[in-house]
């Protein structure tokens, strides 16, 4: 996902959630500095600032609590999971002027604070359990390994695969007889985004720009 937090920005992070969700109003700069026993009200500015540029909030300077969190749906002891329709070639793969919208999970469901979806476009996965329209849960934390299944991207497009190696050479193991394997040239520009630790499939429409995401996602 986007760029990742450290430990104090995760903290300050969750704390908005659970304060706003308990409060229904968000915590003040004071508050905050209270909290995590830090004096100085620019520090909390800064920490604020950075989560707004790494898209987790956004900002209006111009109120004393004028903090939005993208996504947060009220739900105490929940974290928005962003998921995207578009990558991009390079580092970081994923960005947040990418990123469609928002699905809030209970926290203890995430393996990890750097966990995102992606929406499946495409069959291949089928032997697997991963239908055309399914959201997969990745995990960018997790170290993947042969028999994974990760979401990697190979230049401009993402795919959902089973890792594997012949030799030296990657090998993206598709779960459908129909389907081809990708092998991954070393001049190909590729990268694992992360490991599947989860698969979501919705029965009704996401309360999202439905046409936008029925057209986007990735290529499984």
């Amino acid at each position: 996902m986007s760029e990742q937090l450290t430990r104090l920005e995760s903290s300050v992070y969750q704390y908005l959630l659970d304060f706003t969700a308990e409060h229904t109003y968000q915590p003040s700069i004071r508050d905050i500095g209270k909290k995590f026993e830090i004096k100085s009200t620019k520090t909390v500015s800064d920490l604020l600032q950075s989560l707004a540029r790494k898209g987790y909030i956004e900002r209006d300077p111009s109120r004393s609590r004028g903090v939005r969190l993208l996504g947060f749906s009220g739900a105490a002891q929940s974290t928005p999971v962003p998921y995207y329709g578009r990558i991009h070639a390079g580092e970081p793969a994923l960005l947040p002027e990418h990123r469609e919208g928002f699905i809030t999970m209970d926290r203890r469901f995430l393996p990890s604070e750097r966990v995102f979806f992606l929406k499946v476009k495409g069959d291949s996965m089928i032997g697997r359990a991963i239908e055309s329209g399914d959201f997969v849960m990745v995990d960018a934390a997790a170290s993947p390994k042969d028999g994974d299944m990760v979401a990697a991207r190979i230049g401009e497009e993402a795919t959902i695969k089973t890792l594997s190696h012949d030799g030296q050479t990657v090998v993206l193991k598709a779960a459908n007889p129909a389907d081809r394997d990708i092998v991954v040239n070393p001049r190909d520009s590729f990268g694992v985004l992360g490991v599947v630790c989860g698969v979501f499939r919705p029965f009704t429409v996401l309360e999202t720009d439905s046409a936008q995401t029925a057209s986007s996602g990735l290529v499984s």
